[in-house]
Parts: C-alpha cells; structure tokens; sequence
C-alpha cells in the first residue's frame, strides 16, 4: 500500500499513458504531449524509478511570506558569514524572480534514515561523530543526476522547459517543499514528515509545465520542544527560529576560522555537522532505513577515531573522503574540528594526538592545538609547554590562543 503522497513504483495506467481516451488531465487530440494529471503521472513513475520516496507539487506565488521571514531574518544577522544566504535575496524569496518562466515546483524527497541511533556516538568521547548525511557519497551528487533524469522526462513527455536544484541555487526548498505537503517546517526549522521524520533529503524541478498542486502541510509539532531543549548550543532563539552563528553544523562546516571560545566545550564529540534535534523528533518512529546504498554509512565513517583523524595530512584527508561531503569543507577546518573534540574528551592519552599539530602549516589548526592540549594536559604541563612554543609562534592569532589557554589553566589550577 502507498500512503497518500507517496510515490507508487509503477507505471501510469494504460488509460492514462499518452493517446489513451480522453478527459481532464489527458493531451489533447492531436498533441504529442502530456499534460496536467497524466504528466505529473508520467514524472512520478520516473521519479519513483530513479529512487525517490516522495513527490509533490506547488506553485511558485505559494509561499508570499517568504520575502519578509527572510528579510527578518537577514536583518538580524543570523546567516553568520554566509553571505551567500544575503546575496540574490530576492531571487531566494521569490521562484519568480529566479526564473520568470516557472509555472510549477516539484518538490521531491529521498529518505536518508540511519540504521543506527545517531546520537549514540556522543557517549564515546575518544570518538568522533559525523553527521547522519555526511557517512557515505555527497547526496548533492545522488539528487542531482536522479533529478535530471525525472526533469527530462517532464521535458520530454511534456514539452516544458525545466531547471533543477539540489541546495546549491537561491531556493528554499524547506518553505516549498510545506507548500507543497512532503512535511512542514518544525521548530528546529528543518522539513518533518509524518512518514519519513526528519531524514529527508529534498531537491526541486522547476518548470513551465502547469501541474495540478498539493495541499501544503499542516505543523504537527504541537507543544513539543525535544528539538529545542537537546540543542547543546542554544542555537534557537525562539520555536522556529535558528541563529547559524550557534550552531554546530554552522560552525563545524561553513565557519572557516577559529570557533568561539565560548561555544567550544558545547561541541563534545561532533566534528562534521549535528543530528541532535533532528534525531530526538517523535516523528521519527515512522522513519524507515534508507533504500540509496550510496547513503548507507561507510564503516569508517560511523565512528571513526578521534587519534586517527588528527594524523590525516592532506593526501589522507582526501582519500578518506573522496566523494563525501566532508571534503569540501578541507583538511585545514575538519582537523581545527577534531581538535575541538580532543580538548573536550577529557582524555590525557590524546594529547599525544594534539602535540603535533602545533607545528602544522595552518596558524588555525595550530590554535586549536594550544587550546586542545589546554584541556587534556595537567595544567603544570601545559604551562611548561607553554614556555617552550609560545615565544617561537609567529603569528598573532595562536599566540593569543596560548594567552589565554594558560590564564584559564592557571584558573583551573
């Protein structure tokens, strides 16, 4: 049985299929393509074909409230230094302006549901923790070649011109993708669905093509605040609201330089993205295991060692994580992140791991070595090392990383 919504892995009906009889929805005498319902058919067959678990349709003037919500929250600095959220703003908050022509949004999912409790790594402090999505192949890469293929059948079988996207143009797949029904935003501001949680992995087609559209989603959170109260970071102002500058996925991935001091110890073992709020959402006990092997976490990635990954220069680094998305975000910020994790292990046995990062190319990657080694070596050793590195490191920065390491290693001590 297919539950409403969801895509069924069949072909359109005889009846149905191009020149098949006559009605509302079917081409027209004499024309060679589909049109409203048979089309949307047609796309969902190839859809389900190429993999994915959900599809739905919308209007690009469906969300009018877009442009004012993103505004807000832009004025209010939340992006961080992602400047890219700010630039084409108003092609971001308007499908219409990022392409004129589009007359309907397909909004499709893939489920990426983990076999394993996410959170159960957090326990492991000698351990790293990779977010859910980021175990195996770069799902851009997945969606986008998948998409391409349904949008040329929709060109194709109806002769509309189409664009797709995988979270790498000006659009907001997550407000689309309520209008359209595949879930509604939850407080954690992240898509749920009531049959694939929070492990939804979305992409969009854009298309001149007029398609019948689905009624958008109602929110279902209720008076829950699981997401909200585990975030270690206290990145939600407010019930759907998130500033990025406190979050860890925020911070592990798009900042590029020192993580705030103060947000550091509230990291633990999470080196490459969060799943917390995502993972404590009640919804998710209608989750199912994802069907894209390429999504299924590699064995190395599930758990990898925390001493390990500080050894990786940038020939290892890229080996380990060709085609996953933790390579675009480089050695140089993935190390400063698994330093973050050592300083807050608690484990003295790992400042064998952090020891030789102080002479490491990167002033960043040196910084977090003092601050690391700070918190895992007895303070009277860290104020010995202290004064033998201190007065040989060149640049400013790391050096006060090691100004004020040892003023709260004298606290401590």
């Amino acid at each position: 049985m297919v539950r409403t919504g969801e895509i069924a892995a069949v072909l359109p009906d005889a009846a149905e299929r191009q020149g098949a009889g006559h009605g509302a929805g079917r081409p027209l005498r004499g024309s060679r393509f589909l049109t409203g319902e048979a089309l949307r058919r047609a796309v969902a067959a190839r859809a389900a074909a190429e993999g994915f678990d959900v599809l739905k349709v919308t209007h690009p003037a469906a969300v009018p409230q877009l442009p004012e919500r993103l505004g807000a929250w832009l004025a209010e600095g939340r992006q961080g230094s992602m400047a890219w959220m700010a630039d084409r703003a108003d092609e971001r908050a308007d499908p219409a302006r990022l392409w004129p022509e589009v007359r309907s949004i397909i909004l499709l999912g893939m489920n990426y549901g983990p076999a394993e409790d996410p959170l159960a790594n957090l326990a492991r402090p000698e351990r790293a923790t990779i977010s859910v999505y980021a175990r195996n192949r770069d799902y851009h890469d997945i969606i986008k070649g998948k998409l391409k293929q349904v949008a040329s059948l929709l060109a194709s079988a109806g002769g509309a011109d189409v664009k797709v996207f995988v979270d790498t143009a000006p659009v907001m797949e997550k407000p689309l993708a309520e209008a359209a029904g595949l879930g509604w935003q939850g407080k954690h501001t992240v898509l749920v669905s009531r049959t694939f949680g929070s492990w939804l992995f979305l992409g969009a087609i854009f298309t001149t093509a007029e398609l019948p559209a689905d009624a958008p989603e109602e929110d279902h959170c209720g008076s829950c605040r699981r997401c909200l109260d585990i975030c270690p970071t206290a990145a939600f102002p407010a019930p759907y609201v998130l500033d990025a500058r406190r979050c860890i996925s925020y911070l592990t991935i798009e900042h590029k330089g020192p993580i705030p001091r103060d947000l550091r110890p509230l990291m633990g073992n999470r080196v490459f993205g969060c799943d917390d709020c995502l993972a404590v959402c009640p919804w998710n006990k209608f989750a199912r295991e994802a069907r894209e092997a390429r999504l299924a976490a590699r064995p190395e990635l599930t758990a990898p060692s925390l001493a390990a990954l500080a050894r990786l220069d940038d020939a290892a680094f890229r080996q380990l994580f060709a085609g996953s998305p933790v390579k675009r975000t480089g050695r140089e910020r993935f190390i400063r992140n698994v330093l973050v994790a050592i300083g807050n292990s608690g484990l003295p046995e790992l400042a064998e791991s952090a020891f030789p990062l102080l002479d490491d190319p990167s002033a960043l990657v040196r910084g977090t070595a003092v601050w690391a080694l700070s918190r895992v070596l007895p303070a009277e050793d860290f104020t010995a090392l202290a004064a033998i590195r201190m007065d040989g490191e060149e640049d400013m920065g790391v050096r006060e990383e090691w100004r004020l390491a040892l003023g709260e290693s004298a606290g401590e001590g």
